[in-house]
C-alpha cells in the first residue's frame, strides 16, 4: 500500500465523516492505493461509528494527547507514506495529490504552507496568524536552519519508516514541532507545498490552547537546540564579562559622566561565571543528546568530544585554580603591606574578584569534565555473549553434580526445568 491518511480524533462527530469521505474520494479519484485511518483518542460522541461508515479504519489510542493519537495512527498505518491532518474539516483532504507527488519525487517530509495557499477569513485567530505562528516558525528556522515557512501546518506528509525511526516522544500539540525538527536535524529532505485553511466545521472551541500549547512549542524548540539555549547566550555573557572584567581590573572606566568601578567588576565576574556555566551545559546537553539518540552527531562536536579527555579537563581546571590562588596570595601580600589593617575596596577588590572568579571557574571546569566523562562511559566494551544452549548447561550441571556427589537425578531434572523456564 502506498499511502495512509491519518486523522487524530477526539469527539469530532460533526466533521470526521466529511473529512474521511473527502480523503477516500481523493484516493479513488487519483488512483492512489491507500487507506484512511482515524486514530481515536477516546471519543464519546459516536465519532468512531461515523468514521467507519465513511470508509475509515478506526484504531483506538488509550494514551491521551494529540501526539499520542498521531503516533498510534502512524504505527497502525499500512502505507509507505503517511499524510496527517486534523479531523475538523479545516484542511482540504480533496487536494492531497501535491503531497503525494513530492513524496514520490523523493521528499521525506512534505509540509503544507497555509500562508502561501490561503487562509479563509476567521479560519485562524489573529493572535495565531500574525504573532504566534510567525514567531514560532521564525524561531524554528533560526534554531535549526530550516526553510519551512509554516512550522505548524497540521497537513503534512512523510515517509512512515523515517518517522518511526526518529524516536518521536511528544505526547501533546508540540508533536508537530518535533516532527519537523527531527526530520531537519537528521538531514532528511523536506519540501513545502501550498495548502488552504478553512473555518473548521465544529460548533465547539478547538482543543488547542493558545498560551499553554504555544509555550509547549517554544519550550520544545529551546530544549532541542543546546546551541541557542546555552551556547550562544553563554558565549555572549562570557565575552561581555571578560571584556569588562579585564578593563576594570586596571582601574575605573569612565563613559561620559558615568564611571564604572569595582561594583561593575563584581557584575562582570558574575556574567563570566554564568556564561562559562552555560557553555558547559551546552557541551553536556549535546553529549547526552547524542548518546541517547535524540540529537544528531555533528562533525565539529564529534571531533571535540573525541579529542576531549578527563586529563585535559583536569589540566585546564588546574591552570585556573593556580591563577586564582596566585591572585589570592597577591591580595594577602597587599593586605600585609597595609599591616593587615583596613583596605580600600577599590584597590583590594581588583585582586580578590578576578581571583575568586578564576577559582569558581576552576571548580566548574572540574565538575563539568567529570560529568562529561561519565556521559562518555559506554555500557560495555565487548559485545554481549550469547547464552549457552540447554545441552551445554545440562552437561555442565551433570559434571558439577558428579564431582561434588551432592546432586541427585531428581534434583538435576528440577534444575534443568528451572533453567528452561
Amino acid at each position: 500500500m502506498e499511502l495512509t491518511v491519518v486523522m487524530p480524533c477526539l469527539n469530532e462527530a460533526e466533521t470526521v465523516e466529511t473529512c474521511v469521505r473527502k480523503a477516500v474520494g481523493c484516493l479513488k479519484e487519483n488512483g492512489i492505493d491507500g487507506e484512511v485511518v482515524v486514530a481515536d483518542n477516546g471519543s464519546t460522541d459516536g465519532s468512531q461509528a461515523l468514521a467507519e461508515a465513511a470508509g475509515a479504519r478506526v484504531v483506538h489510542v488509550d494514551r491521551k494527547g494529540y501526539g499520542n493519537a498521531l503516533m498510534g495512527g502512524i504505527r497502525a498505518a499500512r502505507g509507505k507514506y503517511v499524510i496527517m491532518g486534523d479531523a475538523d474539516d479545516s484542511y482540504d483532504f480533496t487536494s492531497l495529490r501535491p503531497f503525494v507527488d513530492e513524496l514520490r519525487k523523493g521528499a521525506d517530509l512534505v509540509m503544507g504552507n497555509r500562508f502561501k495557499g490561503g487562509i479563509a477569513p476567521g479560519a485562524m485567530p489573529p493572535l495565531h496568524r500574525y504573532l504566534g505562528n510567525p514567531v514560532l516558525s521564525y524561531v524554528g528556522r533560526l534554531f535549526f536552519k530550516s526553510k519551512i515557512g509554516d512550522f505548524h501546518c497540521g497537513l503534512r506528509g512523510f515517509r512512515r519508516d523515517v518517522a518511526l525511526s526518529l524516536g518521536l516522544q511528544s505526547s501533546g500539540m508540540e508533536f508537530a514541532s518535533e516532527l519537523v525538527v527531527k526530520f531537519t536535524l537528521f538531514g532528511y529532505k523536506i519540501t513545502e507545498v501550498p495548502t488552504t485553511l478553512a473555518v473548521d466545521g465544529r460548533s465547539r472551541p478547538p482543543h488547542l490552547n493558545t498560551w499553554r500549547d504555544g509555550w509547549r512549542h517554544l519550550r520544545f524548540l529551546l530544549l532541542y537546540s543546546p546551541r541557542w539555549l546555552f551556547l550562544i547566550p553563554g558565549l555572549v555573557l562570557m565575552t561581555l564579562g571578560l571584556g569588562a572584567g579585564i578593563a576594570l581590573s586596571f582601574g575605573p572606566v569612565e563613559v561620559g559622566r558615568i564611571a564604572f568601578d569595582v561594583d561593575t567588576l563584581v557584575g562582570a565576574s558574575a556574567m563570566l561565571v554564568i556564561g562559562f556555566q552555560a557553555v558547559l551545559f551546552a557541551l553536556l546537553t549535546k553529549a547526552y543528546g547524542v548518546a541517547e539518540g535524540f540529537l544528531p552527531q555533528t562533525a565539529r562536536v564529534g571531533s571535540f568530544l573525541k579529542s576531549w579527555s578527563l586529563e585535559r579537563g583536569l589540566v585546564i581546571s588546574g591552570v585556573l585554580a593556580v591563577l586564582g590562588l596566585a591572585g589570592l596570595v597577591a591580595s594577602l601580600v597587599h593586605w600585609q603591606v597595609r599591616s593587615f589593617g583596613e583596605l580600600d575596596p577599590r584597590e583590594s577588590l581588583r585582586l580578590v574578584v578576578p581571583s575568586a572568579t578564576a577559582l569558581m571557574m576552576s571548580f566548574q571546569a572540574l565538575l563539568g569534565t567529570f560529568f562529561l566523562s561519565i556521559l562518555n562511559i559506554r555500557r560495555s566494551s565487548h559485545p554481549a555473549t550469547e547464552a549457552a544452549d540447554d545441552s551445554t548447561v545440562q552437561d555442565a550441571m551433570r559434571a558439577r553434580g558428579k564431582a561434588e556427589g551432592k546432586v541427585e537425578a531428581v534434583d538435576l531434572a528440577k534444575a534443568e526445568r528451572a533453567h528452561r523456564d
